[in-house]
């Protein structure tokens, strides 16, 4: 079974910038396992390590992921929220997120990525899978 243990967002080796994928979060813990899986095996098609964090109920948390990468030495911390659609989340959780970890780094680049489910390569992906025989 591969590790999927995701280690501290520490700076990427060509850039200094960290990148966490941010994920709703659960209290079944089947779902931070998927999550730190899902984030290894991005990180190895990306060729730069990507880390987890989640809004809620999981650990570690959006702020503590980028506490870590600042006291790791990032520069810049890029966040991807691994949302379908706009919500409440999206629009308002995420930026009060962000906004107040600036001024917790004011020295730091945050980076608040549109969410996943807005690129226009998603209708691709599930047209695929309804093309795809059945696999019930």
């Amino acid at each position: 079974m591969a590790d999927t243990r995701a280690s501290r967002p520490g700076p990427d080796d060509r850039s200094g910038t960290a990148v966490v994928l941010i994920a709703h979060g659960s209290r079944n813990p089947a779902t931070a396992a998927d999550h730190a899986a899902l984030c290894v095996r991005v990180g190895a098609a990306a060729g730069r390590p990507v880390q987890p964090a989640y809004l809620e109920l999981s650990e570690p948390s959006i702020p503590d992921a980028i506490d870590a990468a600042v006291a790791d030495g990032c520069g810049t911390v890029r966040l991807v929220p691994f949302f379908l659609h706009v919500g409440n989340h999206v629009q308002r959780d995420l930026p009060a997120i962000v906004a107040d970890a600036r001024g917790r780094h004011p020295g730091v680049e945050i980076v608040l990525d549109e969410h996943v489910g807005a690129d226009p390569r998603l209708v691709d992906l599930v047209a695929d899978r309804i093309d795809a025989p059945f696999r019930g």
